[in-house]
């Protein structure tokens, strides 16, 4: 009489498609470097636009805030896994504050904030679509993050401010958010992947494929 011994079947499990690879963490600290001097240059042209546009219309100044949360679109397109948003935008945001800017510790916690804002959106749609409206959508949420913080945060929050002031700077940070996070983001992406700087990441292969 012969006895059968059954072993349990060798189960393989597809690879997780949010876990990140050592890739991945090499490229977020790249590319929040990189925008961390674009951040640091922005941080003198910006602020004398928004310095200027606020002087014009209170509250319009806004309209300059676009180009520091950048980071967080450009993660999420790039990377396109949990938490890339939030660390390119927070990386970024140190790097920017260690060179030197006249904000300090702050820019930790507006990186933190804007990182989460643009993290939401693409959590939303589940990490499955980053066309350009979801970068849009991005940068938006960036944005009305960043509104939301300044409402509260500092010795003059925004909330003492009118409602007009309020009204106005909200447009104009979300506007911003669209058009230089969300669209220039976009772009941005777009033109390394061409380079094939991104061909180990979707956004890449992407391209590739369009051509």
């Amino acid at each position: 009489m012969s006895t059968s011994v059954s072993t349990p079947a060798t189960r393989t499990t597809a690879p997780n498609r949010w876990r990140w690879r050592v890739v991945d963490i090499v490229v977020a600290a790249v590319l929040g470097v990189a925008l961390g001097l674009v951040f640091w240059g922005w941080n003198t042209v910006g602020y004398a636009w928004f310095s200027a546009a606020d002087a014009l219309t209170p509250g319009f100044g806004g309209i300059a805030v676009g180009i520091w949360l950048l980071g967080g679109v450009v993660g999420g397109l790039v990377i396109r896994k949990p938490g890339a948003a939030l660390v390119v935008e927070l990386v970024a945001a140190i790097v920017s504050m260690l060179i030197g800017n006249v904000w300090g510790v702050s820019t930790i916690l507006s990186g933190i904030v804007q990182g989460l804002g643009a993290e939401l959106i693409f959590a939303l749609f589940l990490y499955r679509r980053f066309g350009i409206v979801i970068a849009a959508l991005a940068g938006a949420g960036a944005g009305i993050a960043a509104w939301v913080f300044e409402l509260f945060y500092g010795s003059s929050p925004n909330i003492l401010k009118s409602i007009e002031f309020n009204s106005i700077y909200l447009v104009c940070v979300a506007v911003s958010g669209v058009v230089l996070a969300g669209i220039v983001g976009w772009l941005l992406v777009r033109a390394l992947a061409a380079t094939g700087a991104l061909n180990r990441f979707a956004a890449g292969r992407e391209l590739v494929r369009e051509v």
